[in-house]
C-alpha cells in the first residue's frame, strides 16, 4: 500500500516558513558570520513574522551532577520544532547526536538543523520516531 508522503510530513507549513526565513538569513548575510550573528539575524525574522519562538532555551540537566545550563536549543519554535545552528566548515555526525538529544529531552518530533557555512543552505531535517506530542 503506498502511503501520500506528503500527509507524512511533520509540520509542514511551519516548516516551510522556518526554511524561507533561513534561506533569508543566508542571502542577507552570506557564509561568514558568526552563529551569534546568524541567530540574532534568525530572530528577527522569526519577530518579523509573529513567529512564537524561544532562544536558547536551557534544557534541564540530564542526570545527577550536569551543571545546569549545559545543553541550549539555540530556538524551539512554537513549542514544536527545535531549530539548531551551526557555523563551521561541516556538520559531523556529532550535530545530529547533538539535535536527536536534544528532541528526546523535550520530547519533540521535529529538529531543523543546518549549517550556515556552507556555499548553498541545505536544512536537515531530524526526525524523533519515539516522540509522543
Amino acid at each position: 500500500m503506498v502511503k501520500n508522503m506528503e500527509s507524512e510530513i511533520i509540520y509542514k507549513e511551519l516548516s516551510y516558513i522556518i526554511n524561507g526565513l533561513l534561506f533569508q538569513v543566508h542571502n542577507d548575510l552570506g557564509r561568514y558570520c558568526n552563529e551569534k550573528q546568524v541567530c540574532d539575524k534568525i530572530e528577527f525574522y522569526l519577530k518579523t513574522n509573529k513567529l512564537q519562538y524561544k532562544r536558547e532555551f536551557i534544557l534541564p540537566p540530564s542526570f545527577v551532577g550536569e551543571k545546569d545550563g549545559r545543553n541550549r536549543i539555540d530556538f524551539l519554535i512554537d513549542d514544536k520544532i527545535i531549530l539548531e545552528i551551526k557555523c563551521k566548515r561541516f556538520l559531523v555526525k556529532d550535530d545530529y547526536f547533538q539535535t536527536q538529544r536534544y528532541l528526546h529531552a523535550l520530547n519533540k518530533k521535529l529538529g531543523i538543523l543546518v549549517n550556515f557555512r556552507d556555499e548553498r543552505l541545505k536544512p536537515r531535517r531530524v526526525l524523533n520516531s519515539s516522540s509522543h506530542s
